[in-house]
């Protein structure tokens, strides 16, 4: 266990929003989880606090150093990280635009290398690297891409479209 105790004291409002959300069933768990950790933490609590962290943790099923890690969040950034934590910081930069797409749907419809009977996703990954159409791509973005599009790797066609059989054909 830390070393550092968190203290923790709600306000009336703060009681009452977390005890609103543990009264509905419409939050997340994790939520909920958080607002019962953040209930049995106040010092300024009606009833006098008589749980050690551990027993909190243990009613909860929870380790204790998730209890810590609730209050050091309430303590340090306020109610809404405590209740839901941080957003994600990883933002992803697309590497499939709409010209590699082109590059690899006309790769995908061309004849596969000797040696093979279609194109395989690694074979297509490797052969844009090859060609320089982009940096590095593995085969699952290449799968993605061709599930998009409608692309089937083992049709013989040229890539038009079939003619549909009308009555007057």
């Amino acid at each position: 266990m830390p070393k550092v105790k968190y203290r923790l004291s709600l306000t009336p409002e703060e009681r009452k929003e977390l005890e609103v959300i543990v009264a509905k069933g419409k939050h997340s768990s994790q939520k909920v989880l958080n607002a019962l950790i953040l209930l049995n933490c106040d010092e300024n609590a009606l009833k006098p606090r008589t749980l050690r962290e551990q027993d909190i943790a243990d009613v909860l099923h929870v380790s204790a150093m998730k209890i810590h890690r609730v209050k050091q969040r309430f303590v340090d950034e306020g109610l809404a990280i405590a209740l839901g934590g941080h957003k994600g910081q990883r933002a992803y930069e697309r590497k499939a635009d709409g010209e590699f797409e082109a590059h690899l749907v006309a790769l995908s419809c061309s004849e596969p290398p000797p040696g093979h009977l279609r194109w395989s996703l690694r074979l297509l990954a490797d052969r844009l690297v090859e060609l320089q159409y982009i940096d590095s791509v593995s085969y699952e973005t290449v799968r993605r891409v061709l599930k998009k599009t409608n692309s089937d790797l083992g049709r013989g066609t040229d890539g038009s479209s079939r003619r549909k059989k009308t009555a007057t054909s």
